[in-house]
């Protein structure tokens, strides 16, 4: 079995006050908003396992075809000793990259970081077996704001998996890879996946599907500040909605309030009404086009060596090479 280690950066009263300054923000907010970060408790993670393996949701199949495909050609260009994965979750599909770095015989750590301790100790359990000679070093963190947790021991990849950039507004995304860039040395690599823009008439069913999934999973944030902040909401009075905005180029999820909802939330001291019909958004979903994504990752400091698709075009794998002459922020 291999050496494993789980470094915690945030405590869970630290998580306990994310939570609270973000709901208190967004239910005052006009129109109201939750982050996304929020839907993954053990339910969540559960319900989003689930998603996953819907016919109406091809992205994670998606992506893990191409990293199937490409991994070996990944580990052969990075050389990477250090490999880390933003946000790891299960790291299902990172297993593929990880074969692929020990079988080339370079890589010899994986430093997964999620928000999640639960998630992080079970994937460091399966993967040690799977990997006896991988050192394993998880990290406890948020990964908008982990970066300078990263050990800096060996040449390093970071894999950015899942479309989740797409979870970030346009000025956050600058902010956030403009960090990844200043993180590493010159001749590191992100490996990053996206969403592309494709016809809506497929892509909001991947938000929607048909026995209701998504819409659990949805609903399930509010059980999250049932639990958590000693709210009352009633989730079933809550309608799913997922839209495409043509103009930002992104999917909306959205909670609708059927009814008038007057909501307590004893933790803050709060008190919230929904109209009947308001809506409270709980993520949105950004799909890139090719030219943008590019563009975006050279104004933070990377160099585009090599940019995957699927046959339909639907998602990306990009392989991204920090520039030697990185812009520095701040």
């Amino acid at each position: 079995m291999s050496d494993t280690a789980l470094d915690v950066h945030i405590s869970p009263e630290r998580l306990l006050d994310d939570l609270r300054a973000d709901v208190r923000q967004g239910l005052t907010a006009s129109p109201k908003w939750l982050s996304p970060k929020w839907f993954y408790d053990a339910a969540g993670s559960e319900l989003f396992e689930q998603i996953t393996e819907l016919p109406e949701y091809f992205p994670t199949r998606t992506e893990r075809a191409l990293i199937k495909a490409h991994a070996y050609d990944i580990a052969e260009r990075t050389d990477a000793a250090i490999l880390v994965e933003l946000g790891s979750g299960s790291s299902d599909k990172t297993r593929l990259l990880l074969a692929a770095g020990t079988k080339h015989g370079s890589l010899r750590k994986y430093v997964p970081q999620d928000v999640s301790p639960s998630a992080l100790t079970g994937a460091i359990e399966q993967l040690s077996q799977e990997f006896p000679a991988l050192e394993i070093q998880g990290i406890v963190s948020d990964f908008t704001d982990t970066l300078h947790n990263l050990p800096a021991d060996g040449r390093r990849t970071i894999a950015f998996l899942g479309g989740t950039l797409g979870n970030l507004v346009p000025d956050e995304r600058a902010i956030f890879l403009a960090d990844i860039a200043q993180a590493l040395v010159a001749d590191e690599f992100l490996v990053l996946g996206v969403g592309l823009v494709i016809d809506p008439d497929v892509l909001v069913p991947a938000y929607d599907d048909s026995i209701g999934t998504t819409a659990e999973f949805n609903r399930n944030v509010l059980s999250v500040l049932n639990s958590r902040l000693g709210a009352d909401f009633d989730p079933e009075k809550f309608e799913h909605v997922a839209l495409w905005n043509s103009e930002a180029e992104w999917i909306e999820m959205r909670l609708r309030a059927k009814g008038t909802q007057h909501v307590r939330i004893d933790d803050l001291d709060l008190d919230v009404t929904f109209e009947d019909g308001e809506e409270l958004r709980t993520e949105i979903s950004a799909k890139f086009r090719r030219d943008g994504i590019e563009q975006e990752l050279v104004d933070a400091g990377f160099r585009i060596d090599e940019f995957w698709t699927d046959p339909q075009d639907r998602f990306a794998l990009i392989l991204a090479r920090r520039a030697p002459s990185a812009p520095v922020r701040g």
